[in-house]
């Protein structure tokens, strides 16, 4: 067998090991985006320029596309043309878009491309497999009539959705027996960096978690907390003030009633999250220790002596943001996922700004967790200023949680059975 280069992800094939000229590749991405509701133009494309080194990578292969736009029955489902043309002006160079999936169309085109094509499939959410099998286990995903017939006319199968990656599908995780199967630079970056974060992080480590997904910013605090990864973890926005709530700290009628809508079926197991996340680590969390509420559409600060308050609480105050500045500024890595403050508001979106600045000055080992953090960040364009934002959204917080990981979890096994025949299949 030739001399594989080890990637820095254990158990999961790269394109650093491999070779895929001239041959078929079935890549699967998230390219998703937001698109205007009547006119259907993109309003960000970001998820396709996150893409493009992989598919740059790939130029001398066979590409097939795979993606998915919305799901069926809302305003935002469509075919996938628009994102051909828009990723092929991207990529400076002509994506060809074919109006089917796995079908004759697809798999005729698929026999005729030559080396340095590049096609997208229709949106393979059309598909029912794709939509049906979401809880199937990989057996039935390989049998699958999506997989079965694509890998009949592909030699390799590359996934840069990342941003997909805590989903299960046939095109998402399906391949894994049928392929050798292998992370693109996206995937690949993502999981080094947020492996990182969880496993061997600079120390000391710390971990801002706001926003208002309270269960899942209380999982990952406290899978960082039971392996004994984090040094601080520091609740902010409606988090935080969940935190404050379960130390005991009545926040008022409303603002409990947010919290409590807002969690659902959700709130009594993570209510208790956080009571044990107090009671078990108190010494290496660090609260609000003021606030900010809206009253009459100003912004008017608070300490926690004056809870509880009639009106919404909005932000951190600046006694919590100086508590957090030393933090920081002594911190060897800081993750941050989730708004300090209702930021929309632009007079209270002074915590959540405060917080950017300070990860942005910092000589941390920085990590943005994607969602609207990592909107905020780009939209600021700032993102030269931190070491990692992630596209991830959902599956940045599902790894950082500990969870499953289904698209992660088809690669390792995919590189189980096929890295020992790498050299035969021609691919080293």
């Amino acid at each position: 067998m030739g001399n594989i280069r080890r990637s820095f992800m254990a158990g999961v094939l790269t394109l650093d090991m491999a070779r895929l000229t001239g041959k078929v590749v079935l890549v699967r991405v998230d390219i998703n985006s937001p698109l205007h509701p009547e006119t259907k133009v993109f309003l960000d494309d970001s998820r396709l320029r996150a893409i493009l080194p992989t598919l740059k990578r790939l130029a001398d292969s066979k590409i097939v596309l795979l993606a998915h736009q919305s799901r069926p029955g809302l305003e935002d489902f469509t075919n996938m043309s628009s994102h051909a043309d828009l990723l092929g002006r991207l990529l400076g160079r002509h994506i060809h878009f074919v109006p089917d999936v796995c079908g004759d169309v697809a798999l005729d085109e698929i026999r005729s491309m030559n080396q340095g094509d590049m096609i997208l499939l229709d949106n393979v959410r059309g598909w029912p497999e794709e939509n049906d099998l979401k809880k199937a286990d990989l057996d039935v995903l390989h049998d699958s009539e999506i997989v079965q017939r694509l890998s009949s006319v592909a030699d390799a199968y590359v996934t840069d959705a990342f941003a997909a990656a805590h989903r299960n599908s046939p095109t998402l995780s399906g391949f894994a027996r049928a392929l050798p199967c292998f992370a693109g630079n996206l995937m690949s970056t993502e999981i080094h960096a947020l492996s990182k974060a969880i496993k061997n992080p600079p120390k000391p480590y710390v971990a801002i978690l706001g926003g208002a997904k309270c269960d899942d910013s209380l999982r990952i605090a406290l899978n960082l907390l039971d392996q004994g990864v984090a040094d601080t973890v520091v609740p902010v926005g409606v988090v935080g003030n969940l935190m404050l709530w379960a130390a005991g700290h009545r926040l008022g009628q409303g603002n409990e009633d947010f919290i409590r809508n807002t969690l659902g079926d959700d709130f009594d197991s993570t209510f208790q999250d956080a009571t044990r996340c107090i009671e078990q680590y108190n010494d290496h969390l660090l609260l609000p220790v003021d606030l900010a509420v809206e009253v009459d559409n100003r912004r008017i600060a608070i300490s926690l002596d004056e809870l509880p308050v009639q009106n919404p609480i909005y932000d951190i105050g600046i006694s919590t943001l100086q508590s957090l500045h030393s933090v920081i500024r002594n911190a060897g890595c800081i993750l941050w996922n989730g708004p300090a403050s209702y930021f929309e508001k632009e007079q209270f979106a002074f915590g959540t700004i405060e917080i950017l600045n300070m990860i942005c000055e910092s000589k941390a080992f920085t990590i943005i967790g994607g969602g609207h953090t990592s909107a905020l960040v780009s939209q600021r364009k700032m993102g030269h200023m931190v070491d990692h934002n992630s596209t991830g959204g959902g599956a940045c917080l599902t790894m950082l949680a500990g969870d499953h990981m289904p698209v992660i979890s088809s690669l390792e096994l995919s590189a189980s059975l096929f890295e020992p025949q790498l050299d035969e299949l021609g691919m080293l």
